[in-house]
């Protein structure tokens, strides 16, 4: 390894460490304040999915009425092209366009704004290149604007969100000028290869679609399986050990 590169891998470890801690609770699909412990270490990883709740009541009803109710933001996290991980979300709190963000300082803005935080895990590591495709796609839609006029069409039977309608519309469609963020998340992922591309309805996916095993989207519940397509469930995010709460050590390497 040639002493250049092994600086970027030093500099990129250094800057990209979490300012307190990073933890995940046992995964469980209830969206409730438990902490279920023993809590493990996280390190976040290409293709993990990001999720979270939003405190402002506008926000809240607008999901709810769309039947989205619980879960209000959703990103993913890549690897930048200089090697440092991002997070990817369109329309994180009150911006209007796509950004990419620092995964450990992005959870810790939401919970310190009174939010909870879920991540869902890929059990399943990306390769190689569906890590280079993944970074080659979010990085082309930083910067752009969030599609609010398709949000709030949400509300409106023009949705390709529908009983029969998924069925036969909102694939993928690769690079659009607009996004909302659960749309950005679906299409990033079929475009790396980890969701399939051929059953994927970006346009008509939820936040809650990512973290519930089954949704009331017949179509979706029945193609959208991320425990099939390589993601652990739900584990709720925290920065720091309540009292009381066990730590999982990680197991001992083993002896060589």
């Amino acid at each position: 390894m040639c002493p250049s590169f092994l600086g970027i891998l030093v500099a990129s470890a250094l800057t990209q460490a979490p300012a307190t801690g990073s933890y995940l609770c046992q995964p469980s699909y209830s969206r409730d304040w438990e902490t279920r412990g023993p809590l493990e270490w996280y390190s976040p990883q290409p293709g993990d999915i990001f999720l979270a709740t939003d405190q402002r009541l506008w926000f809240r009803w607008g999901h709810l009425i769309a039947g989205a109710n619980g879960f209000h933001h959703s990103g993913l996290v890549f690897r930048r092209a200089d090697g440092r991980l991002g997070l990817i979300e369109a329309g994180p709190f009150n911006k209007t366009n796509v950004e990419v963000m620092d995964p450990y300082q992005h959870m810790m803005n939401h919970v310190q704004a009174g939010d909870r935080v879920w991540i869902r895990r890929r059990k399943v590591p990306l390769t190689p290149e569906q890590s280079a495709r993944l970074t080659d796609f979010a990085t082309a839609q930083e910067g752009k604007p969030f599609a609010l006029a398709r949000w709030f069409g949400q509300l409106t039977p023009l949705r390709t969100r529908g009983p029969i309608k998924t069925w036969f519309v909102g694939e993928p469609i690769g690079d659009r000028p607009r996004w909302f963020c659960s749309e950005l998340v679906t299409e990033c992922c079929a475009y790396a290869g980890i969701m399939d591309r051929k059953t994927a309805r970006p346009s008509a996916t939820y936040p809650a679609d990512f973290f519930y095993p089954t949704s009331f989207n017949l179509y979706l519940n029945k193609h959208l399986r991320l425990e099939d397509q390589g993601w652990a469930p739900p584990s709720r995010w925290l920065p720091a050990i309540p009292e009381g709460v066990e730590l999982r050590r990680p197991a001992p390497s083993p002896q060589k």
